[in-house]
């Protein structure tokens, strides 16, 4: 797992920056009912989608597990606490929304995305709405010479799959109640990018080099043509709960 303090600085630009981070506010407002006035966004990271939810009448809130990724956020002018998803320092019952952006595959530790959905729906009124992405990782794979390299090194079992967070947030009381789907626009990934990636561990919930170290699997990406050339930009997609 990276070291998201070490990498809060140049997360941003390392991740597709601001299209990216307006595309994914754009789909996460689009699933929260107009009766929404408060939203929690959880692992809100550097605050770049976080301040992008904000609208008229809307109070925007973050959390983040890492120091450094909330300091970005606080510099954003976001209200932020510094806490993990699994124990967040708020009452029952208190929030409208909440989303989790980018977030749930991340969680590989047994036990612990079933934990953050059950405080999920801990913290929710009656009403509220748990917006998160889901398949994040499936989401990379459109059919490119990368994904061919990339493909016997696959991870099994995402920490997102849909059928897990959607049989999760219903023993947390919460209904599926509408998806969303949004292109991680400036995301098209190069063969040079992504061997760069592998070599500093960015792939992690992804990818796990087998019967090949990660230097070779990055050698092989770095003999595909076109090493400059983007591929196309991966399609993410949302999953929303209602609580009870």
């Amino acid at each position: 797992m990276l070291d998201y303090d070490a990498e809060a600085e140049a997360y941003d630009a390392t991740r597709g920056g601001t299209p990216r981070a307006e595309a994914a506010a754009a789909a996460v407002l689009g699933l929260l009912p107009a009766h929404v006035r408060g939203v929690l966004d959880l692992g809100c990271g550097t605050g770049i989608v976080t301040a992008r939810l904000r609208r008229p009448g809307l109070r925007v809130l973050g959390a983040d597990a890492s120091y450094g990724m909330a300091a970005m956020a606080a510099r954003r002018g976001i209200p932020v606490v510094n806490a993990c998803g699994t124990g967040l320092p708020l009452r029952p019952r208190s929030l409208d929304a909440v989303s989790a952006v980018w977030l749930l595959h991340l969680l590989r530790e047994p036990g612990v995305v079933p934990r953050l959905i059950a405080e999920v729906g801990r913290v929710l009124r009656p009403g509220g709405v748990f917006v998160t992405t889901v398949d994040k990782d499936a989401a990379h794979d459109v059919g490119s010479d990368i994904d061919e390299v990339l493909a016997p090194h696959l991870t099994s079992a995402p920490a997102d799959a849909p059928a897990e967070v959607t049989a999760y947030a219903e023993a947390a009381g919460l209904r599926p109640c509408g998806e969303a789907l949004f292109t991680g626009r400036g995301q098209g990934v190069t063969p040079r990018g992504a061997a760069e990636a592998l070599r500093a561990g960015r792939y992690a919930s992804r990818v796990a080099p087998r019967s090949a170290t990660v230097e070779e699997v990055a050698s092989r990406l770095g003999a595909l043509p076109d090493q400059d050339v983007p591929r196309t930009d991966p399609t993410y997609r949302l999953s929303a709960f209602v609580r009870a």
